[in-house]
């Protein structure tokens, strides 16, 4: 499987992508991955970039996971017409997009949860696309074990945990599976493939 993750920082802190793959290989599933990320960058900056339709069009990707700015996400409108550029692009490569949903800010809490969740959700719906509720998993995570510390210093990405949340949440939806199938025996991915085999059941019943 050729996975291209397109986005920012969100995407590439701690190599994201790569704990990705340990977790499809790890459950029999060849992986491949590719980043092209920008730090700060959203999806109207990646449409206008050629090496970002070119890899669309010729990478021969099975999935193409599509990330947009976080904190903030700007305005809402300019984000649905980029990502439905490349949303298009990627359906007529063959490929199939997953939009990667973030989450709030370690500042603004889960209260802001739900402008993120909406935004991309509405997105998902409208193109009859996947949506990886990493922003969901995450907080979920947080009410099962708020001891376990899932930001960065600056409190807007992620750690070591948090990236691992954002990874597990991607693989059970690009391969269809639940979560608490794909964990590896260490009680902290356990606890989070709970949370996202919620998350991502949850996320489901939207569309």
């Amino acid at each position: 499987m050729r996975v291209l993750f397109i986005g920012n920082s969100h995407t590439y802190f701690n190599d994201m992508p790569q704990i990705f793959a340990e977790i499809c290989r790890r459950n029999g599933v060849g992986t491949d991955v590719t980043m092209i990320t920008h730090g700060g960058m959203g999806w109207d900056f990646h449409e206008k970039e050629p090496e970002v339709r070119f890899n669309i069009r010729y990478g021969g990707y099975d999935a193409v996971v599509l990330q947009h700015t976080a904190h903030p996400m700007g305005d809402l409108s300019v984000m649905e017409k980029s990502g439905d550029t490349l949303i298009e692009w990627v359906k007529k490569a063959g490929a199939r997009p997953i939009l990667y949903m973030t989450w709030a800010a370690k500042r603004d809490g889960e209260a802001y949860q739900p402008v993120m969740s909406s935004a991309y959700r509405k997105l998902g719906k409208k193109n009859l696309c996947d949506v990886a509720p990493v922003g969901e998993a995450w907080w979920r995570f947080h009410a099962l074990s708020p001891e376990t510390e899932q930001y960065a210093d600056d409190g807007e990405h992620a750690s070591f945990i948090g990236s691992t949340i954002a990874a597990y949440t991607i693989a059970a939806v690009t391969l269809n599976r639940d979560a608490k199938l794909l964990a590896s025996d260490d009680p902290t991915e356990r606890l989070i493939c709970e949370a996202v085999s919620a998350a991502v059941h949850e996320e489901r019943e939207f569309h």
